[in-house]
This record gives structure tokens, C-alpha cells and sequence, in this order.
């Protein structure tokens, strides 16, 4: 079977959300605790856990991830992306998961790694209503413009440049939010998500 490799992304530093906001709780769980329990990693050839927060490194550990250490946040999400694939080796794919999914199920990141592997030349994500969301799977022929990214600039703008090959896996929408402030982890947090 072709090896899949995962990226959980957990090392920006949230300026919109005023703090760490991985440590952020939703009934009684962090958004990084949740994260990590969405990962089905026997589907997973590695999964890579790239952070700046040494607690995060810790509990990495603790689910038996790599635990990638970014020292330099500050040069934005391509930098994460980067280090990621680097922990990853000779994958045919990579998902990319981000930390701030709190209702994101792990039943959906397994179907979408068997959604994958039925066209693993193609890119696939979830969406709701036909609108992308994350994860995000890319496979290893977009790997070398996933590294020429800069900056900021994370897999959006190389998705964006070969949606003729991208394919979409639909789940509740409440799945696909994001937690960027403290007023959307309090919606998500009531059940208003």
C-alpha cells in the first residue's frame, strides 16, 4: 500500500487568538489533545507533530508522533510545512492537519486516507458544500512546490493552482470549524458551532 504519511501543524504563535490557544480548552479537553486523538496513526507512516511549544513536543510523544521542533515560527507556515515533509521521508502523500479543529472527528481523517489512496495522484480535503476545508491531502508530485513556499503562504496557493485534480470528501460542517478567536472556541464550546 502506498505509504501516507500525516503532518499535524501546531506551531504558529495565534497573534488573533491573544495566547497559546493549542492549550485552549473545549470540555475539559485542549485543542491539541483533541487534535491528537484525531489521528488514526495506524493508517500513517509517520506522523509528525512540528511545534514550537516544548509541552506539545511532550505530549507528541506521548502518542508515540515525531515530535518535529520549529525554532523559528516567526518564518510562518511554510517554514512548518517544510519541516513536516522533511520528518515524513519517502511518502507517496502527506495529510496536513491543523490544530484548531476541535470537532474534527477521527472517523473523517481515516475516510479521508482511504479517499486518497482510491486516486493517490489526485489531491483530496475535507469540505461541506462543496467548499474545501481541512485536512488536506497532497500528493508527493506537489511535494516540491509545497517547499518552494514562502512565508505565510501555506497549501492553499498550491491547491488553488491544481483544482483540475482536486477531489472533495463531505462532513458536517461543524467539523470543519476553526478556532481563531476566543469568541469562536467559546461558539464551539456551547455547541453554537
Amino acid at each position: 500500500m502506498l505509504k501516507l504519511g500525516c503532518v499535524v501543524m501546531a506551531a504558529g504563535n495565534a497573534r488573533r487568538f491573544g495566547e497559546n490557544k493549542l492549550a485552549a480548552q473545549v470540555n475539559g479537553r485542549s485543542l491539541i489533545l483533541r487534535t491528537l486523538e484525531a489521528v488514526p496513526a495506524e493508517l500513517f507512516e509517520t506522523v509528525a507533530v512540528v511545534t514550537q511549544y516544548p509541552e506539545v513536543m511532550a505530549l507528541a510523544e506521548r502518542f508515540r508522533f515525531s515530535a518535529v521542533r520549529n525554532e523559528h515560527p516567526d518564518y510562518g507556515i511554510s517554514h512548518t510545512i517544510a519541516l513536516g515533509l522533511a520528518a515524513l521521508g519517502d511518502c507517496g502523500g502527506a495529510m496536513f492537519l491543523v490544530s484548531d479543529q476541535p470537532l474534527l472527528r477521527r472517523e473523517s481523517v481515516a475516510a479521508l486516507a482511504r479517499f486518497w489512496r482510491e486516486r493517490p495522484d489526485h489531491l483530496a480535503a475535507l469540505a461541506h458544500g462543496g467548499v474545501r476545508g481541512n485536512p488536506c491531502v497532497f500528493p508527493a508530485r506537489l511535494f516540491p512546490e509545497l517547499l518552494e513556499l514562502t512565508e505565510d503562504h501555506g497549501g492553499s496557493s498550491v491547491i488553488r493552482r491544481h483544482e483540475e485534480i482536486l477531489r472533495l470528501l463531505e462532513v458536517p460542517e461543524k467539523e470543519l470549524a476553526d478556532v481563531d478567536t476566543p469568541q469562536a472556541l467559546e461558539q464551539i464550546g456551547s455547541g453554537r458551532a
